[in-house]
């Protein structure tokens, strides 16, 4: 009879963030990864085995159920353990990441890697800042000449799956081996090229031989449900862990990925590769215009006429209450003197979100009286577009469909993006909600805004293609940046900002929200820790990210739906 083995485990049953151990029977094949089914306090479920070889130490144990295949391997766990921590989550959620729901029990043998013909330019490792229309093509194709020689895999992140979809086909159309996310079995047997949208950080190649992170500062990247892990931050681990060069582009760098790389490089012709913009000022609009002005309906005739397939996206993004008030006469919006925050009507008084100055509605420009409201919802501006342009219009928001081939028009949110690829104009017509958001990124939101939609219509160089920008703050600086694609000194103020204020990633900071927010907040504050009330937010900061950890601990969370993100 073969000596008893005892493996250590974790289970999928994430409120129990506990390590256990087990017996593995007679004639089991099982290592370090692998997923099993065990008994675990009367109820049958699946676990991932951490530790091999556990001393029996005349303990009596339970005894492993089946052996159900393989998950990350065991050079990942370290990893793994890492992102469990760094975002204060139970460690079978980080497991949960680098697998899929279907079971594997084969894995393929992974082909040799391709030589590239690469002719094009050569990007050295490092951050790299480029226009918005720079073909990513380039820049993996010359990450996989580099890395041809080393072992493991080319990880490359993109914003969206129909972006990983397009890349993937056009590396296998060069003849390269390429994987998605979805190939799990291709991903864990280390194929050469992995490529895939956030979740591919926690692909489960052993080792990885390069890694390229595409549109780099795409919000994309965040999770929005807790844990909220940064694929960016993430892959930076693990490319640090294997040795592995790393690549990153993004249109105008934070402070991250300023941080992280110390330097950035410049793309050529960064300034051709932004669209060609132009600024409509509605203050000295007609009154009489509808929700596109004499200028964008120019614009949005001119694409129908010249066009095929979507030729006109109207966008209409919604941020924060969404409200803005602006003068009857002159069409100044009103701010607060103090932070230049949006105003708005409380009980007959105008004030910011924070209440720095209340005063009297009148406008500080001209002295009217009468402020207006300016809002309207997504099917009321389509209804509108529709009858300016005499065309039909499809609306589209995060819910919809992929827009049928015959659509000429459509109008919507952000969701845009994602279901677009090509038009001829794309019209913001209420851009002050970007550059008056109550976000601390507004700004930066209002440059991405713009340089996704240079991705729909080409770039300057291309001079196919325009973005048309309405709104009531002409010479905003932002507005001035996008006219030059020149933002060095915006990205400039933000390092400044985010260091004075200890803000990531000089700091560390947790956001805590959710129906079970105010109890642990709560119990944070009698532990003795500086918790800041935001809204229906509750805000934690600390110099490091090892210390933020240290004060969340000091509390006990409580039962309920939280959300806890980590910056």
């Amino acid at each position: 009879m073969s000596a008893q083995r005892a493996v250590r485990v974790v289970t999928e049953v994430a409120a129990v963030d506990r390590e256990f151990d087990y017996l593995v029977p007679d004639g089991m094949v099982v290592g370090i990864g692998d997923r099993v089914r065990l008994d675990f306090h009367g109820r049958s479920v699946r676990a991932w085995v951490l530790e091999d070889d556990v001393p029996l130490e005349g303990r009596e144990l339970k005894t492993i159920g089946k052996w159900l295949g393989y998950g990350p391997p065991a050079e990942l766990l370290p990893f793994l353990h890492w992102a469990s921590e760094y975002w204060v989550s139970p460690l079978a959620r980080a497991l949960s990441a680098s697998c899929t729901m279907k079971l594997w029990k084969t894995l393929p043998t992974a082909p040799k890697k391709v030589p590239v013909d690469h002719t094009g330019p050569t990007y050295a490792p490092g951050l790299w800042q480029c226009g918005p229309t720079r073909d990513p093509l380039d820049i993996v194709l010359s990450a996989l000449a580099q890395t041809f020689d080393s072992r493991g895999s080319l990880l490359v992140l993109t914003p969206t799956e129909g972006w990983a979809e397009r890349l993937a086909t056009r590396l296998t159309h060069r003849g390269i081996p390429v994987a998605t996310f979805d190939e799990w079995d291709k991903c864990r047997a280390e194929w050469p090229v992995i490529v895939g949208a956030r979740g591919a950080a926690f692909a489960p190649s052993p080792r990885l031989a390069g890694v390229v992170v595409l549109d780099g500062d795409d919000d994309s990247y965040v999770a929005e449900q807790s844990p909220t892990w940064n694929a960016v931050r993430a892959v930076a681990h693990r490319a640090e862990r294997d040795n592995a060069p790393l690549w990153v582009t993004s249109p105008m760098p934070s402070p991250l990925l300023l941080e992280l790389f110390g330097s950035v490089n410049v793309d050529e012709d960064i300034e051709g590769r932004w669209p060609r913009i132009e600024v409509i000022d509605r203050r000295l609009a007609d009154p009489r215009d509808g929700a596109l002005s004499q200028e964008s309906l120019r614009a949005a005739h001119a694409a129908l006429d010249s066009v095929d397939g979507i030729a006109v996206a109207v966008i209409l993004q919604r941020l924060g209450g969404g409200r803005l008030l602006a003068c009857r006469r002159c069409g100044e919006l009103f701010r607060c003197q103090s932070c230049g925050e949006p105003e708005v009507d409380v009980d007959g008084v105008l004030q910011c979100r924070q209440a720095h100055a209340p005063r009297e509605p009148f406008c500080r420009d001209c002295g009217a009286t009468k402020p207006r409201t300016i809002r309207s919802g997504v099917t009321t501006l389509a209804r509108d577009v529709a009858l300016q342009l005499g065309q039909p219009v499809l609306e589209l928001t995060a819910t919809s469909d992929a827009p049928p081939s015959s659509t000429r028009v459509v109008v919507g949110t952000e969701a845009i993006f994602r279901h677009v690829r090509r038009c001829g104009v794309v019209i913001f017509v209420d851009f002050d909600q970007y550059l008056l958001g109550t976000r601390e990124e507004a700004r930066r939101d209002a440059i991405y805004a713009v340089a996704k939609a240079g991705r729909l219509v080409g770039g300057r160089r291309d001079g196919r293609g325009l973005v048309v920008v309405q709104t009531r703050r002409g010479g905003d600086d932002v507005l001035q940046s996008l006219r030059t694609a020149d933002f060095a000194r915006f990205m400039q103020d933000e390092v400044v900002t985010a260091e004075l204020l200890d803000l990531p990633p000089f700091g560390a900071l947790a956001e805590i929200g959710g129906v079970a927010g105010p109890a642990y907040a709560a119990a944070l504050r009698e532990a003795g820790v500086s918790v800041q009330s935001v809204g229906e937010r509750f805000i934690v900061q600390a110099p490091s990210n090892g210390e933020l950890r240290a004060l969340l601990a000091r509390a006990e969370r409580p039962t309920g739906a939280m959300r806890l993100a980590i910056s």
